[in-house]
């Protein structure tokens, strides 16, 4: 019983401590290694983002691959994931795409549909969506996820791969589903 007296009181005087530090009087009010507040998201990102896949659909609906992946980050640290593999920098998914989508036959028409946008920072975003092909003879589909980052050149953290201002898909998982499980 002298035990749980003793454990009670200490689980009380630690909570205690912590309620005393979260107190308005003692909390850290510089902003320093806290996330942005949702005043400091530009209120257009979500619709930047959105755009920008739009842009990316028009270009490949065109037969433009290289002109889709001017969505992309320009970098050899860009990350696409896809069909149990991972490839690393810009122009090894370019390959891959091309390698991949060779004609228009091959490319047939792209939708994004279920997209979800959400702003995780003045300069971050994630975008969840499907994918859609529709081909003479088949329709293959699947799910997206991107990591989006917003680059500003005027910004010396923006980095020796910036090449442009505005949002790019820093990385990028895709995956297929069969015909009947993307019915379902």
């Amino acid at each position: 019983m002298k035990f749980l007296m003793i454990a009670l009181l200490l689980v009380l005087g630690a909570l205690g401590l912590l309620l005393m530090n979260a107190s308005p009087e003692t909390a850290d009010t510089t902003g320093a290694g806290v996330d942005p507040q949702p005043s400091e998201v530009p209120a257009d990102a979500s619709a930047a983002v959105e755009a920008l896949l739009d842009v990316q659909t028009a270009a490949w609906n065109r037969g433009d691959i290289p002109a889709f992946m001017g969505g992309y980050w320009k970098s050899p640290e860009l990350r696409f994931a896809s069909g149990g593999s991972i490839n690393r920098g810009w122009q090894v998914t370019l390959d891959r795409y091309l390698s991949r989508y060779p004609d228009r036959a091959a490319m047939g028409t792209l939708r994004f549909e279920d997209r979800e946008i959400t702003v995780t920072g003045p300069d971050r975003a994630i975008a969840f969506g499907r994918w859609i092909l529709d081909r003479e003879n088949d329709q293959p589909q699947g799910l997206f996820t991107l990591l989006l980052r917003r680059f500003d050149l005027d910004d010396p953290d923006a980095g020796e791969y910036a090449t442009a201002n505005g949002w790019r898909v820093v990385a990028d998982h895709t995956s297929s589903a069969e015909a009947a499980e993307a019915a379902e």
